[in-house]
């Protein structure tokens, strides 16, 4: 199988790399991967992954919850049971940020479509989503009558045609990490925002779980950012952070699949006990939170 190996950082595009730590996939392959990291920008990224055409495989499971929209077992249960919550944040963050009540949004990596839905049903907003995974666009359709499109359209786009682009936990799955950069810059129009949302190993929850971290998520999550790596990735474009919001229940989220992974059963006491750390941590310093909002500008 094809697989990429990095002889420099994938964002800074300096050779001062070093392995970290190694992950297990728990999802699918249950394959060891090697995880390294860049003396420079602190970013850290997956090695020896599978390439752009090889990778499909590793994302065939019915557990992989952006994908199918599975409820089964109590992790991913609570997941839709916050859902809601977090989607209505999700709006009002694009209401202030662009200070617009309306807009034309692109949400790239749209998943099964209940944020692109929310928006367009709720929101009023002109919504296109993109989705490469054939299954979750047809649980969009069903569940949440929008139509995704597949990737293939992004390169298709007018240049400055969206006053608000997201990706909530996407660019970490990106093959052609600086040409997407790129292309996000040349999408949003001149007053609009980009909004990626990633999770943060330097989170007190990443401490504790080390290489059980489920947000590690090897291989499909190639890139693993801190918040010094995605502002150096954002300058190298030429693009401007305006600042960084929390994701306050991904702590949980994630410490839960975390115990699961590293006992084989889970505790959700010591979970929830873990989460809420993590985020008393993240209200002192939100550079430390679990999962985090970066918005930006040109």
């Amino acid at each position: 199988m094809p697989v990429i190996h990095y002889a420099f950082c994938p964002a800074c595009r300096r050779s001062s790399i070093k392995p970290a730590l190694s992950a297990k996939d728990y999802t699918v392959s249950h394959e060891e991967f090697s995880i390294w990291e860049c003396d420079s920008c602190t970013l850290r990224f997956t090695q020896d992954v599978p390439d752009a055409a090889e990778i499909g495989p590793y994302y065939r499971s019915e557990n992989y919850i952006s994908h199918s929209n599975t409820n089964k077992g109590l992790v991913n249960s609570l997941y839709h049971t916050v859902r809601k919550q977090t989607l209505s944040a999700k709006g009002r963050l694009l209401h202030s940020a662009t200070r617009m009540k309306k807009g034309r949004l692109l949400d790239i990596g749209a998943g099964t479509g209940a944020f692109a839905g929310y928006m367009k049903e709720e929101q009023g907003w002109e919504v296109m989503g993109l989705e490469p995974d054939e299954v979750a666009r047809e649980r969009a359709r069903v569940d949440h009558k929008v139509e995704l499109l597949e990737m293939d359209k992004l390169s298709t786009l007018e240049p400055e045609s969206f006053d608000a682009i997201t990706l909530w936990h996407v660019l970490e799955h990106v093959h052609d990490l600086h040409p997407y950069m790129e292309q996000l810059k040349a999408l949003v129009r001149r007053n609009g925002r980009i909004f990626i949302a990633v999770p943060n190993y330097t989170s007190y929850d990443a401490a504790v779980y080390k290489n059980f971290w489920a947000a590690y998520d090897v291989p499909r999550h190639l890139y693993h950012f801190s918040p010094d790596s995605m502002e150096t990735l954002l300058s190298a474009h030429g693009l401007q952070l305006e600042y960084s919001q929390p994701m306050w229940f991904d702590s949980f989220y994630i410490s839960m699949l975390s115990e699961r992974y590293r006992n084989g059963k889970g505790n959700l006491v010591r979970a929830v006990a873990n989460g809420f750390i993590s985020n008393v941590k993240a209200l002192i310093d939100k550079s430390r939170c679990s999962s985090l909002i970066y918005v930006i500008s040109k």
